[in-house]
């Protein structure tokens, strides 16, 4: 338990529940089919998203990928924003014409999300080699998950950031497959992706994705590290996805896992066990938890009014900020 800081505790514990409820009241309604957009669910993996986001200042930097919702809202994304976007309305975070794989907010520090596997990796690398040649030491955090370590892009932005000693932390969701491709058909057996940036002489740091004490601790000794000038920071993740890659539904009627998977994957649940835990340990009520509830299922239900409402952005905008001025 965190002890010393026991807000702390109530802290990550709402912010994960508020990222949960949010994504599972958005994969209800993604069945309306207003919603256009291809949406990538982290249900199941929010935690890591809090538990790191919470160590950070505004103005450091973070990136991530196709998953980004979670990334996207504990770095102090918009929510109102968010869903318009997700929407496709004009009052959405990239104006409607992103979605939800492009999610941007630079006043909160989220330098975007591309849906392109690896490719936000060198991306938050310049982003911390531009501040570099300005004379600053700007922190980049990069989210991604466990395929875009087989990307190439991977490898030499490792390299570069090695090299320069820049203050990055690379943060791998490892939640064990690919689209429908697990690890074992992906790397030989017994490969820990934790031990791969040691080759480029990386510190490097494993944990439990679905502990959120464990997942605040070891990213704030990451991010310190990385903060001192010590060079990159490599932390590897271990999470369970609930839902199908892409899209709000179960995928065990694909045949790569088995209803028996999800349950046992579930088992590891970062909500209901660090829930049960504050319980347990007096630092936490039932009566307040509902009250976060309740409090969390408004602001959602205002947010998805805001874009329901909001319009659509004129056509005259399609060719609009394509290229920077």
């Amino acid at each position: 338990m965190l002890e010393y800081k026991k807000e702390i505790s109530l802290v990550l514990l709402r912010d994960t529940l508020r990222i949960r409820m949010i994504e599972s009241r958005l994969a209800e309604l993604y069945a309306e089919y207003e919603m256009r957009c291809p949406t990538h669910f982290s249900l199941g993996q929010e935690a890591v998203a809090v538990g790191v986001c919470h160590h950070l200042k505004k103005q450091e930097l973070i990136t991530s990928a196709h998953r980004s919702h979670a990334h996207y809202l504990a770095k102090g994304g918009s929510l109102k924003k968010m869903v318009a976007e997700l929407y496709g309305k004009k009052t959405g975070c990239a104006t409607g014409k992103g979605g939800s794989m492009h999610l941007i907010d630079l006043d909160a520090g989220f330098l975007g999300a591309v849906p392109i596997v690896g490719s936000t990796i060198p991306i938050g690398v310049g982003a911390s080699f531009s501040a570099y040649l300005q004379g600053e030491n700007k922190l980049s955090v990069i989210f991604f998950g466990d395929a875009a370590t087989e990307t190439g892009a991977f490898y030499e932005s490792l390299n570069f950031a090695a090299i320069h000693k820049l203050p990055v932390v690379m943060i791998c969701e490892n939640n064990l497959y690919s689209v429908m491709s697990p690890l074992s058909v992906r790397r030989p057996e017994g490969i820990k992706l934790s031990n791969i940036p040691q080759g480029f002489g990386v510190q490097s740091f494993h944990a439990d994705g679905s502990d959120l004490e464990e997942i605040y601790q070891t990213a704030g000794q990451a991010i310190e590290y990385a903060r001192s000038g010590k060079g990159p920071v490599f932390v590897e993740y271990i999470n369970y996805r609930w839902l199908e890659h892409c899209g709000p539904l179960s995928d065990t009627h694909l045949g790569f896992r088995t209803e028996e998977d999800v349950i046992n994957g579930k088992k590891k649940d970062p909500v209901r066990n660090y829930k049960d835990k504050l319980l347990k340990a007096g630092i936490l009520t039932d009566s307040e938890f509902s009250k976060w509830e309740k409090e969390i299922a408004e602001e959602i239900q205002e947010a998805i009014s805001f874009a329901k409402e909001s319009p659509f952005p004129e056509k005259e905008q399609l060719l609009e900020h394509l290229f920077a001025a």
